[in-house]
């Protein structure tokens, strides 16, 4: 049986594409930086922190650790709003993504700090440093540039993640294919051109991510 591919049908909704193009790429760069910044805060708790609060801190990791993101995704659009909580397909969107990142990242990162030469502590502490200053300038960076490769991975996982988003209307890539396929039924040249977009991304944000770091945040900076 021959089968007749038409990706024109499917490249000729373009706008549709894009749209869904542009909020992923949204989605991830807003969950990125929240994720991450949740991450380091929850590192620092469970390494550095009040001991009081890291039972709690290590709970939020462990549940969202060893939990389905779509179910995340599902509890916050459809569970929440049991208790009053109403929020549209972009903001739970974009909540489940910044939570699940969180907790990965807070792993990943506490991971690095856990190798800092504890002479390194030390020696700021000699130097009159409060504990923040040493985490800060002395602990998070070489920890950061330690584990930014799987950093870097994890945001790209989430990233291919927000394809789920599209379960809640929300207009991600994922929906976009989805939805183009329903009109002109080419669902395997629709997935298709999505499954390459999605592959042009996650090149193209390890690139733009690991540029970041070396421009931005190292530096010329050794761990």
């Amino acid at each position: 049986m021959a089968i007749e591919l038409d990706f024109v049908a499917v490249l000729t909704e373009w706008p549709l594409l894009l749209k869904g193009v542009a909020w992923t790429i949204g989605l991830t760069a807003v969950s990125a930086v929240l994720g991450v910044l949740l991450g380091i805060g929850c590192a620092w708790v469970r390494t550095q922190g009040p001991r009081w609060s890291r039972p709690g801190v290590a709970a939020y990791v462990e549940l969202i650790r060893n939990t389905p993101f779509i179910v995340q995704l599902f509890f916050i659009f459809f569970g929440l709003p049991a208790l009053g909580v109403r929020l549209s397909p972009e903001w739970s969107s974009v909540i489940a993504m910044v939570i699940n990142l969180g907790a990965y990242s807070a792993e990943i990162v506490r991971a690095g700090i856990q190798t800092t030469p504890a002479g390194q502590i030390e020696a700021a502490m000699s130097l009159a440093l409060s504990r923040m200053q040493t985490f800060v300038h002395v602990v998070l960076p070489p920890a950061l540039q330690r584990v930014w490769p799987a950093l870097v991975s994890q945001i790209i996982i989430v990233m291919l993640g927000s394809a789920v988003c599209g379960q809640i209307s929300t207009e991600e890539l994922s929906f976009a294919a989805n939805l183009i396929q329903s009109r002109n039924f080419r669902a395997f040249e629709a997935f298709i051109v999505a499954t390459a977009i999605y592959l042009l991304l996650s090149i193209a944000t390890r690139a733009t991510l690991n540029w970041f770091g070396q421009r931005f945040l190292f530096g010329g900076r050794r761990g």
